[in-house]
C-alpha cells in the first residue's frame, strides 16, 4: 500500500436519525415504564445522538422530528433538526433528512440510524461506518436478526432504506452490504421492549437512559 493511500482521509458520515412525537413512541414500553415512557423515550433518543456525535467518522447527526421536545433537546446536543416531511412514514422522512444532509455535506456518506440504541459506543459505530465504506450500500442487522439498525450509502450512491418488518431481508434483496462485524453489540441492540431494555442496560447505557430506567420498578423480573 502506498504512503498516500495509507494516510488518505476516511470517508466521513452524516447519520439522519428519526424521533417519533413523544405521545406515539416506546409504546411496547407502556406497562413496563408508565408515566414515564415519554421521559424514557426521549432518553433513549438524546444517548443514542450524544454517542453518535462523539464517533470520530460522524461530521453530523441530521434528527428527523415534529415533536419540539426532542427538537430541542436534541439540538442542544449539536444535532442538526429538520421537520418530517413529506409526513408520509419513516422512509420517506429518512430521504428526506438525507437530502438535506447531502445538501449541506454532499462529499459525506449518508446513514439512517435508529433513535434507539441507547448503549452505543462511539468506537463500535466507527468500526461500522469504517466497513460501509467499502461497499456503495450497507446495513447492521439488530440484535434480534430481523431488523435494521443503521443503513448507509455512499457519496453519490441513491439513498434507498427499507424500514419497517422484516428490514434485514429487504435490505439484502436491494443489494445492501450485511455488516456482520464482532464486537458491535452496541450498535445491534436497539430498544423497543423491556427485555431489550435490560439487555442494553447489561451493555451500559448512556446516562440518561440510566437515569429513566432506574426509576422503572417493573424491570426488576423478565417480562
Amino acid at each position: 500500500m502506498s504512503t498516500a493511500a495509507r494516510s488518505a482521509p476516511h470517508l466521513q458520515w452524516s447519520l439522519v436519525v428519526p424521533v417519533k412525537v413523544l405521545a406515539r413512541a416506546k409504546t411496547r414500553m407502556s406497562a413496563a415504564a408508565g408515566p414515564h415512557r415519554q421521559d424514557l423515550a426521549l432518553a433513549v433518543a438524546a444517548d443514542t445522538v450524544a454517542a453518535a456525535l462523539r464517533c470520530d467518522r460522524v461530521r453530523s447527526v441530521i434528527v428527523v422530528t415534529d415533536d419540539p421536545l426532542p427538537a430541542a433537546e436534541l439540538a442542544a446536543l449539536g444535532a442538526r433538526v429538520v421537520p418530517d416531511e413529506p409526513d408520509a412514514g419513516l422512509n420517506p422522512a429518512l430521504v428526506y433528512g438525507a437530502g438535506r444532509s447531502r445538501e449541506l455535506s454532499p462529499d459525506a456518506g449518508v446513514g439512517a440510524l435508529s433513535a434507539d440504541l441507547p448503549a452505543l459506543r462511539p468506537d463500535e459505530l466507527a468500526r461500522v461506518l469504517e466497513g460501509a465504506e467499502l461497499a456503495p450500500e450497507s446495513f447492521v442487522p439488530d440484535a434480534a436478526g430481523i431488523g435494521t439498525t443503521l443503513y448507509t450509502a455512499r457519496p453519490g450512491v441513491p439513498f434507498s432504506p427499507a424500514f419497517g418488518g422484516d428490514s434485514r431481508t429487504a435490505h439484502r434483496a436491494r443489494g445492501a452490504r450485511e455488516l456482520l462485524l464482532g464486537d458491535i453489540d452496541s450498535v445491534r441492540r436497539d430498544v423497543d421492549t423491556p427485555d431489550d431494555l435490560r439487555a442494553a442496560l447489561a451493555l451500559g447505557t448512556g446516562p440518561r437512559t440510566a437515569a429513566v430506567a432506574a426509576r422503572l420498578p417493573a424491570l426488576g423480573a423478565p417480562a
